[in-house]
């Protein structure tokens, strides 16, 4: 190897993963008005920038997302050529409540019709038996998740939204942060709230000068999970129990770990069938290609695969599933954490920079909801009382982060986890034998 090349390697690398630069130290005082910026667009960020709204301090939420907010709450809705509309949830399929804060924020998009409570019959699905799952509350947002998002900073006063912006660098200049996108700046802040995760954090948080909050973000560790949207002119075949199921849960199958009805769920009723169906996370990290350019073969080999996944996970024989008339297939690179701090919020007071995101509590969006909350009042908390130890606002800098059990689409009650069915998976196989 030259000595050209391998500059031009370290280069790549260094670009890659800058090296961390030494801790920046703000000072204490913030000035009355203060600015926050929240780089994240999904429910994290913007329950941080609501909860920060309560208390009467502005933020602006910067989201790279083109077609609008959500993160993780991502809806596509297509006019398809032959005019047919086809509606999917392809990311965050529906959730649960058991904190009361999150249940009041819920009550409220309740009563303005932005969410409804979702009666579909949802279990677990292994080879055609059906299990429905027990009793819980499930919401889903009424016009799809993406909606939700654009209705929760809806009526907001003190919220600036930008999107698409991709915040590129961020940098101390005379005790506040200034954000650029390339070389154009986003204004100044006074604070910075970090609501995404992935390689695109850890490329800005590196050489930011907060380094304990980007050594704690390096460590998250994150699935890769495969989605297949598809439409049916005719309704799915039933399980070979004959069971009724409108969401399930896959168990023993690699290429898949969740089917859904959107059509029932958004009560569609005069348009399509149309599902969204999940890999493994296991099926994912072994076919995972760069999101942003999917060869072509390997996208038909997905689709191939989640489709027979689909006809083994019903109990159906093999060819008998009807045929989708649409397609489309994504790779969720970064989609779920797989470890966690077990923390609300992490918060670096002498650099002023925080995170928050469902990864410090679970895999959920009611914990990204409770950590987006946690960290505003956090943040808060600080630029009342800014007098104080800066070391009483830092948290969860040092949290050792360790595994995190979760189904293979995030944490919903009575749904078991890889290793549970791993485990069942074996002792059904024992009981066959014998």
């Amino acid at each position: 190897m030259t000595e050209e090349t391998a500059e031009r390697i370290s280069s790549r690398r260094e670009k890659k993963n800058p090296p961390l630069r030494e801790q920046v130290y703000l000072p204490s005082l913030v000035k009355k008005n203060p600015q926050v910026a929240i780089l994240g667009g999904g429910m994290s960020g913007l329950v941080c920038a609501l909860t920060l709204e309560e208390r009467g301090i502005r933020s602006t939420v910067f989201d790279t997302g083109k077609h609008g907010l959500g993160g993780r709450m991502g809806t596509r809705d297509i006019v398809h050529r032959d005019g047919k509309r086809l509606v999917f949830d392809h990311a965050a399929q529906y959730f649960t409540v058991k904190d009361p804060m999150f249940q009041k924020l819920v009550d409220q998009w309740l009563s303005e019709g932005a969410v409804k409570e979702w009666d579909g019959v949802v279990g677990m699905l292994r080879e055609g038996e059906f299990s429905p799952l027990p009793h819980s509350v499930k919401y889903v947002a009424t016009h799809g998740m993406r909606l939700l998002a654009d209705h929760m900073v809806s009526k907001a006063r003190l919220i600036t939204i930008q999107h698409p912006c991709w915040i590129s660098s961020m940098e101390v200049d005379n005790g506040t942060w200034n954000l650029k996108e390339n070389d154009l700046g986003q204004g100044q802040f006074d604070a910075v709230v970090i609501a995404h995760n992935g390689k695109c954090a850890n490329r800005l948080l590196g050489p930011s000068g907060a380094p304990l909050v980007a050594k704690q973000m390096k460590r998250l560790e994150l699935s890769s999970v495969w989605a297949l949207l598809a439409a049916f002119d005719e309704p799915l075949p039933a399980p070979a129990d004959g069971s009724k199921l409108d969401g399930a849960f896959v168990e023993g199958i690699n290429s898949l770990s969740w089917m859904g009805n959107n059509s029932q769920k958004l009560y569609l009723n005069q348009h399509p069938h149309c599902w969204t169906f999940f890999s493994t996370a296991a099926y994912g990290k072994k076919h995972k290609v760069p999101q942003e350019s999917i060869p072509t073969v390997k996208a038909e080999r997905v689709r191939r695969e989640v489709l027979r996944g689909v006809e083994m996970a019903l109990g159906i024989p093999e060819g008998t599933l009807p045929a989708p008339f649409y397609t489309r297939v994504q790779l969720w690179g970064a989609a779920l954490p797989t470890n966690t701090p077990g923390v609300p919020c992490i918060f670096d007071a002498h650099a002023r920079v925080g995170i928050c995101g469902d990864w410090l509590l679970g895999a959920s969006l009611e914990s990204a909801a409770r950590s987006g909350m946690a960290l505003a009042h956090h943040v808060n908390g600080y630029v009342e009382d800014s007098r104080a130890s800066l070391e009483k606002f830092s948290i969860g800098l040092d949290m050792p982060l360790s595994a995190l059990e979760s189904h293979d689409i995030g944490e919903f009650p009575g749904a078991t986890t890889p290793r549970q069915q791993q485990i069942s998976g074996r002792a059904l196989a024992v009981a066959r034998a014998e």
